[in-house]
């Protein structure tokens, strides 16, 4: 396939790309400083691009068989630029055609269902009001989604870390898997990539955890 990353030179982003060169996809990488994007490969490009203009974007989106997004905010200090880049990525691909989209999201925008663990839920409690500004920013980039004409899935990941990719891990469509706190962003960016692919998954949230 041939696949676009936004975000490329993040945690997850790197795996996108790296993932998908292994599987022998042809990737476009975009981001805003390449001297930071140490990935190489055979069937790599990559594509400079500061994310404000969409029609700036729009030679990195076309032909895509897809777009995968690991933007989002690092800290409570960059709340707003999911859906603020999100948004250019969207226009974007509306002005191409290109349909299918995969972004990256929260497990915490999920409503905590009542048979959750009560340790679970007081948890939940504390990121979301730690990360409220996070995730108000993530609320309004799932909304952009649910309002454009691509063939989205937003995928809800809870806590992140650095871990080998493993392949094993838990995915409910529309939900949350119960109990799940954690999760490495390689196999956050290879579910992203299986996902591609999923047509259950098209235009739903889908979480993720082990």
């Amino acid at each position: 396939m041939k696949l676009t990353v936004f975000g490329a030179t993040g945690g997850i982003g790197r795996e996108i790309v790296g993932q998908a060169l292994a599987a022998g996809h042809h990737v476009t990488a975009v981001v805003r400083d390449p001297a930071r994007f140490t990935v190489t490969g055979e069937n790599l490009e990559v594509f400079r691009a500061d994310l404000t203009d969409p029609e700036a974007l729009r030679p990195a989106v076309a032909g895509r068989d897809a777009v995968l997004s690991g933007l989002g905010a690092r800290s409570r200090a960059d709340a707003g630029v999911a859906a603020r880049l999100t948004r250019v990525v969207l226009a974007a691909m509306e002005a191409e055609g290109t349909r299918r989209l995969v972004v990256v999201s929260a497990a915490p925008l999920a409503t905590t269902p009542p048979d959750e663990p009560l340790l679970d839920k007081v948890v939940v409690s504390v990121v979301r009001a730690a990360l409220k500004d996070v995730y108000a920013d993530l609320r309004v980039m799932e909304a952009e989604l649910e309002r454009s004409a691509t063939d989205w899935t937003s995928v809800r990941p809870p806590k992140l870390g650095d871990r080998p990719l493993t392949g094993t891990y838990r995915k409910v469509v529309g939900a949350n898997p119960r109990s799940g706190r954690n999760i490495g962003r390689a196999d956050v960016a290879h579910a992203m990539l299986a996902m591609v692919s999923d047509p259950a998954t098209v235009k739903q949230p889908v979480g993720v955890a082990y």
